[in-house]
């Protein structure tokens, strides 16, 4: 039976991982899909997620192909669109490397189908610093960019460059997709200014967020200086919904 929700994995190289999280995600008590979109992987990641499409999980998994790294922002686009034409009310972005951990899922679901919100992000910042194995340099760093973007925008979300949220059915086909300008890190940032822009509520859920142990980090010192400098732009934006077009 097809799931109300659908959790949205982008990869490159991510063999490692790929099958234990899905693995993870599907043994859910709550039954949560999963689509992977993968940018051209050269590791074999796409064929490993294949081969998982045609055994007990056929119908539950589905792939997206790439024909190249073409950013994490157009990945989750692809994936929100695709979600939204296969009929699931409620779209979750997810990373491959464990740093979120698939326990949490339930909660974030639960901020929005039993809790009402239109957007749940799973926030490491709302209790404190919940960062495990990551360079203190890194931690300040992500903390700061938050705050930076807090005052800037005028916002009071604790963890605006999250990359594990919920977004409901709602809320994705009010925003203009294709409008959302961001490739990297800032595209976290201006999916959910937009959102809060257009008047949907945004719950935080407090989880602890794990450095990964396998594979490669895809953090680059471009991808920051996007979310840092695209702040500017986005505080000067003009949004519109997408029936007003």
């Amino acid at each position: 039976m097809k799931s109300d929700s659908v959790v949205i994995i982008p990869t490159y190289n991510e063999r490692e991982n790929i099958e234990a999280i899905i693995t993870a995600v599907t043994s859910q008590e709550k039954a949560f899909d999963v689509l992977v979109i993968d940018d051209g992987s050269p590791d074999g990641t796409a064929g490993i997620v294949k081969e998982i499409m045609q055994g007990d999980l056929a119908g539950r998994v589905n792939i997206v192909e790439r024909s190249g790294k073409l950013g994490l922002g157009t990945a989750y686009i692809c994936g929100f669109k695709w979600a939204l034409e296969h009929g699931y009310d409620y779209v979750i972005e997810m990373d491959a490397d464990f740093s979120h951990s698939p326990a949490d899922l339930p909660r974030l679901y639960a901020a929005c189908h039993d809790e009402g919100y239109d957007v749940s992000v799973g926030s490491r910042y709302i209790t404190g610093v919940n960062v495990v194995n990551w360079p203190i340099g890194r931690v300040l760093m992500s903390y700061y960019a938050s705050a930076y973007v807090r005052t800037v925008l005028g916002i009071s979300l604790r963890d605006t460059t999250a990359g594990f949220v919920c977004w409901t059915r709602k809320v994705l086909e009010t925003i203009c997709l294709d409008d959302i300008r961001f490739k990297g890190y800032a595209f976290q940032i201006e999916m959910k200014y937009t959102a809060l822009r257009l008047g949907f509520k945004i719950k935080e859920v407090p989880v602890v967020f794990v450095n990964r142990e396998l594979g490669t980090s895809k953090m680059s010192g471009g991808i920051f200086s996007e979310a840092l400098f695209g702040v500017m732009r986005l505080r000067f934006t003009n949004f519109k919904k997408k029936n007003n077009k």
